[in-house]
């Protein structure tokens, strides 16, 4: 399929914001909108937003992928992944305007960019899907417990980590020091997870895990989650998700597809697991 790769460019708020259009030749009306979390920009941890937009769109797919203000080459201040609603906003309008045939779009995005597209997705009825990796939950009660539970044991079952401590080549107080503000940290005051109450929109006070979990529970488009087996944001959200009556009745839901990838780092970065993700990603699109 012949496609074509056309740079567009955007106002949102009075600031201009550059993304690249992805356009095949033939496409239904579907298109993927790579939401790009910071510090990051449109291409990608080991250019995988390119390659998958490039794939992607040789399947008949359109993708546009951006950069939010502040970051890459668009204009304004840098803002928090908390703060793109109105980037999103005004890519998916240029989106549509701009790729024949696209009626709606699936939200793609990793980590904080995840995050973001929740908090946006269940306020537009043109987001028809979202494909979520790893994504950002973070507390620092969270982040502690899972350092503790994945990293330290690891550690702990290295036999390079006891032979640095059998030749005194190890830095014990630093190391004990440590150790005890993350176990401090951990069993610290827990999280108020107060329920959202406006009708409308979720409650931005929210610990993060919850205003997720709010944002998905209001969205009804059918979302794709996955999750990598080697990384500690990974392991955070599971471990969120685990402790969290809530959650789990969510993740029951028909409309939710998780996949774990158990070799896989944060960012995909082998061709296999790259290519993996697209693969996985294109699958699911047929099926919506």
């Amino acid at each position: 399929m012949q496609v074509k790769e056309i740079p567009v460019v955007f106002e949102c708020q009075g600031e201009q914001l550059i993304g690249m259009l992805h356009q095949p030749d033939q496409s239904a009306g579907l298109g993927v909108l790579i939401v790009v979390g910071g510090p990051q920009y449109r291409v990608g941890s080991h250019r995988q937003f390119l390659l998958l937009a490039r794939q992607l769109a040789a399947e008949g797919v359109p993708v546009m992928r951006f950069d939010v203000r502040g970051m890459g080459d668009s204009k304004g201040d840098s803002r928090r992944f908390d703060q793109l609603d109105a980037d999103i906003e005004a890519a998916i309008d240029c989106f549509l305007i701009s790729s024949s045939g696209v009626r709606g779009v699936v939200l793609w995005g990793l980590c904080d960019a995840a995050a973001a597209a929740t908090f946006y997705s269940y306020q537009d009825t043109r987001v028809i899907g979202m494909v979520l990796l790893n994504p950002w939950v973070f507390t620092e009660q969270g982040a502690a417990k899972t350092y503790l539970k994945h990293y330290y044991w690891q550690r702990f079952s290295s036999p390079d980590f006891w032979r640095k401590i059998f030749f005194f080549q190890f830095d014990y107080a630093g190391s004990l020091m440590s150790f005890l503000e993350l176990i401090k940290q951990a069993i610290g005051r827990q999280y108020h997870d107060s329920r959202s109450s406006g009708v409308d929109s979720v409650d931005q006070n929210l610990p993060l895990p919850a205003r997720v979990r709010e944002c998905l529970k209001r969205s009804v488009c059918p979302v794709l989650l996955i999750l990598s087996g080697r990384d500690l944001t990974a392991d955070e959200f599971k471990d969120a998700v685990y402790n969290d009556d809530e959650w789990q009745r969510l993740l029951d839901d028909v409309r939710i597809t998780r996949l774990d990838f158990a070799e896989a780092d944060h960012t995909f970065s082998s061709v296999v697991w790259r290519d993996q993700v697209a693969q996985s990603t294109l699958n699911w699109i047929k099926q919506l």
